[in-house]
């Protein structure tokens, strides 16, 4: 039944591995890398490919017990297998070095064939006696015995009666039936039908009388009407015009550009944007604490032992943490996050896989259980946070020019989170390290989102004094099929010889089938360099359901065999939230994928770098 039985330390030692059919890949490894490494051990089952996998710590020893099966085999004994193995194990081997796949195979297998023969063997289940029943309470005999005293009392009681179960369920259909209408609302409905709206009468003097309309004069072809010759009359500002010029470029850079900031060029002349400015600051009442030294007292006062003796032991590294100490702090250190904005649902998982890599562990000399609490999810905090994959943009569109080819980047989101403004401030960072971009208008839905781009196009063509930056809109109108626009956008790029082409999408909820339907065609169509979500910073556990759901969505819709998902995102409104980066980290935690941006203002000049230390101070701090 079982494929996979393996003891291995949090370092990546085996000890103990039986192996009851070949496997294929290496669930192991791919449960160490993405669900242990992770921070992702709230929960102990883990699907990859054809194997479900569970596992149990012994964190004492710093052990991981792992046992891999068929995902299609429903095992009830799982759980009980892998807390009989751990408990022997430990109580065999505690303080023994040996080799371990040798002599503790045979206990194994004892194990084994045990919790097997016990999982097959039928329960057997003796029916109620009927005193046990609701319906003898209602008979004479059980009448009489409610008057004497006899009544025998139900042992379980968290069976149901089948009586008690009918009764409920005609109830619940008593309720779900439709009420009839009642007369008051007939009386509303024929009181609305009895006083209809005045109609207007002909006779009415109020309405004033139709203008004739005047007669316009022919214009015949080959010929320019009076109003149309002054219109293109530029005579009279001809020597106006550069100094109109220079004005208004003036006006378009003290708008939409601020100076303090821009960001600086490095030795290599790159362009990077600035850091999200971090405050400083070390002071011990700015820290996450944990008072849990007064419930402690409490607790050593009530032990068998002394109370000096017991205090004493807190402190000098013999206090082992167990589910008592640990859940006050856990459930503090929750509470604390979610009022930071992390969503609810990623609060409880994240507290409980530190609660996990915690149980068991024995505290150093006077060492605190809130400081190694806070140390624990401090690391849980960066090693999730931290990307995975590079975040260096320039390289990548680096390497596709030099397959002649440009780089593509796909925005979408919800609505009003943003888009269209941030890809603008993606274009001009981009201007300023000399990029040829093309920005394609494939939102065909929203009325003004055409001309919006038509107007960041305009000003940072304006902005674009030096270098050798250019920009260009493709748009197509309204009503399109945006993935039509995309492909000829792309083609059109190809042609060209543009760098990048930034694709801007109709914002659309994570709810709407068909846009969700359209956003997949487009992205299977054209394969985008990168998928980049524009989510709010303001979001709480809203930001759970629409990445989910977006990610979702681009698999399901796609066709492919390897569909898309969301390669990062970029953080709007940034600067509204304060120390509030809860949603940074729900973020991440849910796509594994990185933040690129964070955008804090309504300048072009409003992006920035989002540092993982500045993630971390401000979810930790008071």
């Amino acid at each position: 039944m079982l494929d996979l039985f393996t003891i291995l330390t949090k370092g990546g030692f085996v000890l103990f591995q039986k192996t009851y059919a070949p496997i294929n890949g290496s669930p192991v490894q791919d449960l160490i890398k993405n669900v242990l490494i992770e921070e992702r051990a709230a929960t102990n089952t883990y699907t990859k490919d054809n194997y479900a996998l569970k596992w149990t710590f012994a964190n004492e020893l710093d052990l991981v017990f792992v046992v891999a099966y068929q995902k299609i085999l429903h095992l009830t004994y799982i759980d009980e297998l892998l807390e009989t193995v751990k408990r022997l194990f430990l109580q065999t081997y505690q303080d023994v070095e040996t080799d371990y796949s040798s002599s503790f195979a045979p206990i194994f297998d004892k194990v084994l064939t045990q919790i097997e023969q016990k999982s097959t063997e039928p329960r057997q289940r003796a029916p109620r006696k009927f005193e046990n029943t609701k319906k003898f309470e209602t008979s004479l005999k059980g009448s009489q015995a409610q008057n004497t005293g006899t009544l025998p009392t139900v042992t379980n009681t968290n069976t149901v009666d089948e009586d008690e179960i009918t009764k409920n369920i005609r109830a619940l259909k008593l309720q779900g039936s439709p009420r009839p209408a009642g007369a008051k609302g007939r009386r509303a409905i024929k009181s609305n039908k009895s006083s209809p709206a005045p109609s207007p009468t002909l006779n009415d003097d109020t309405t004033g009388k139709k203008k004739k309309s005047q007669k316009q004069a022919r214009v015949w072809d080959g010929q320019i009407a009076k109003g149309e010759m002054e219109a293109l009359d530029y005579s009279g500002s001809a020597g106006k015009e550069d100094e109109d010029r220079e004005d208004n470029i003036e006006a378009i850079a003290a708008q939409f550009v601020d100076e303090s900031k821009l960001g600086q060029k490095n030795e290599k002349g790159i362009y990077e944007v600035q850091d999200v400015l971090q405050q400083e600051d070390e002071e011990e009442e700015d820290e996450l604490d944990f008072d849990e030294d007064q419930a402690l007292d409490q607790k050593v006062k009530k032990g068998t032992q002394s109370g000096l003796f017991s205090y004493f032991k807190s402190f000098t590294g013999q206090r082992e943490m167990t589910a008592e100490t640990l859940d006050p702090v856990m459930m503090t250190i929750k509470e604390h996050l979610i009022t930071q904005n992390v969503a609810t649902e990623i609060a409880e998982h994240l507290c409980q896989s530190v609660r996990t890599s915690l149980l068991g562990k024995k505290l150093g000399s006077f060492e605190r259980i809130s400081t190694a609490v806070r140390n624990s999810m401090e690391t849980a905090l960066k090693r999730i946070l931290t990307p995975k994959t590079s975040l260096d943009i320039l390289r990548d569109i680096e390497q596709a020019k030099s397959e002649k080819r440009p780089y593509t980047m796909c925005f979408i989101g919800v609505n009003g989170v943003g888009k269209s403004t941030n890809l603008s401030k993606v274009c001009f960072w981009l201007l300023q390290n000399n990029y040829k971009i093309l920005i394609a208008a494939c939102d065909t839905f929203r009325s003004g989102a055409v001309e919006q781009l038509r107007v960041h196009a305009r000003n940072l063509r304006a902005l674009q004094t030096s270098g050798s930056g250019i920009v260009e809109l493709f748009e197509r109108g309204y009503g399109k099929d945006s993935a039509g626009i995309a492909k000829d956008a792309i083609n059109y790029a190809t042609v060209n010889q543009f760098d990048v082409v930034l694709v801007d999408t109709a914002g659309r909820m994570q709810d709407n089938e068909p846009l969700m339907r359209a956003l997949s065609k487009l992205v299977s169509v054209n394969q985008p360099d990168k998928i980049i979500f524009v989510g709010e910073a303001l979001v709480g556990n809203e930001a759970v359901d629409q990445l989910t759901k977006f990610n979702q969505a681009l698999k399901d819709f796609s066709g492919l065999q390897n569909p898309r998902h969301i390669d990062g995102m970029i953080l709007t409104k940034f600067d509204t939230i304060d120390d509030k980066v809860g949603a940074a980290l729900s973020m991440t935690y849910i796509t594994g994928q990185p933040i690129y941006f964070v955008g804090t203002g309504q300048t072009y000049t409003d992006l920035k770098n989002l540092k993982v230390s500045h993630v971390v101070h401000s979810l930790l701090k008071k």
